[in-house]
């Protein structure tokens, strides 16, 4: 198995993959506690950098090409700094950034968090403060992005989806993807955190198994309940497979001849961050399904690449030198 694994890794070199939806800058300012501030009862924060982090579908793009796809993103930035930040950090991994649209009436989606620390202190987040437009994508944009599928679909292996709830993924978009992947046997997949039924006829699916009981609308509070679930999404959807993750008790790949694989966490004996963890599953599945892999083999290497994520802090991303070098 571990030379299946170790083959899976090298046939994804190169892969050829486009991830689309609501990219997220998360933005890190690192200060300093200097005193108590004159105007009002608050610390004073001595700011020593600003670190740019791509965070929700970025996440999925940056860990996609670390692991050695060639990666197409497509999403709707701002003109901000956050925006350049995204795209300097992509393209410096080889990703072609030419589906980045850049609305000049709306910010780049960020989330800012404020690390603060003294001189004798551990550093820790204070607050965190998000900027995204509620608004709708207007006509124009979405036409826009549509154009580009249509040029860039014929010439990738895979697809995901990755849905945040911020609008990039509109209906019209979602229609045009799964009808010419379905008509040319591209396989697709999807993240989606609050809406996932709206994704019926996608290949494979990815949920956590909190977002699981949100759309079946019953609580997991037993194996049998969690198997349930998941055949549930999986008929309802008329997916290929449908992806669980379940933190330390590993994931459930439920496929749609039958088949349930249950796999265990590859290490749970150093557990420091879960952000970002299910980025690095996507990236890592859908790489390996581009390669023509089967499910179950996609999700055991999925499952080594996300314990490598929770083990750095932050979203991080998982090289395919160090997921390599984990299953051997």
């Amino acid at each position: 198995m571990k030379s299946d694994l170790l083959d899976v890794i090298e046939q994804m070199q190169g892969k050829r993959v486009l991830v689309i939806g609501d990219m997220v800058a998360d933005v890190y300012l690192h200060g300093t506690i200097s005193r108590i501030s004159r105007e009002a009862p608050v610390l004073v924060l001595e700011q020593a950098d600003e670190e740019i982090i791509a965070g929700g579908a970025a996440n999925v793009v940056h860990n996609a090409a670390t692991l050695g796809g060639k990666v197409f993103a497509v999403g709707l930035l701002g003109l901000d700094n956050a925006g350049r930040g995204l795209k300097e950090i992509l393209e410096a991994k080889g990703v072609n950034t030419a589906g980045f649209f850049c609305d000049e009436k709306r910010p780049t989606i960020t989330k800012t968090r404020i690390i603060a620390g003294g001189r004798a202190t551990v550093s820790q987040q204070i607050v965190r403060i998000d900027k995204e437009s509620k608004m709708p994508m207007i006509p124009a944009f979405e036409a826009n992005i549509m154009q580009y599928l249509e040029s860039i679909l014929p010439q990738v292996q895979g697809v995901v989806l990755s849905d945040y709830g911020s609008g990039t993924l509109t209906d019209s978009i979602k229609a045009m993807i799964l009808y010419h992947c379905a008509k040319n046997s591209i396989p697709t997949m999807v993240d989606s955190r609050y809406d996932i039924l709206s994704f019926k006829g996608i290949d494979f699916i990815k949920q956590n198994d909190g977002e699981l009981a949100a759309a079946v609308g019953f609580k997991l509070t037993t194996e049998e309940l969690l198997y349930e679930a998941g055949t549930k999404l999986l008929h309802q959807m008329e997916a290929k497979g449908v992806l669980i993750t379940r933190g330390e008790k590993g994931m459930v790949l439920f496929e749609n001849n039958g088949a349930i694989h249950d796999i265990p966490v590859s290490d749970k004996s150093e557990v420091y961050d879960v952000s970002g963890a299910g980025d690095t599953c996507v990236a890592t599945m859908i790489l390996a399904l581009a390669a023509g892999v089967e499910p179950a083999l996609a999700a055991e290497l999925s499952n080594f690449a996300s314990g490598i994520a929770v083990r750095k802090l932050g979203t991080a991303t998982v090289s395919a030198s160090e997921l390599m070098k984990l299953v051997k």
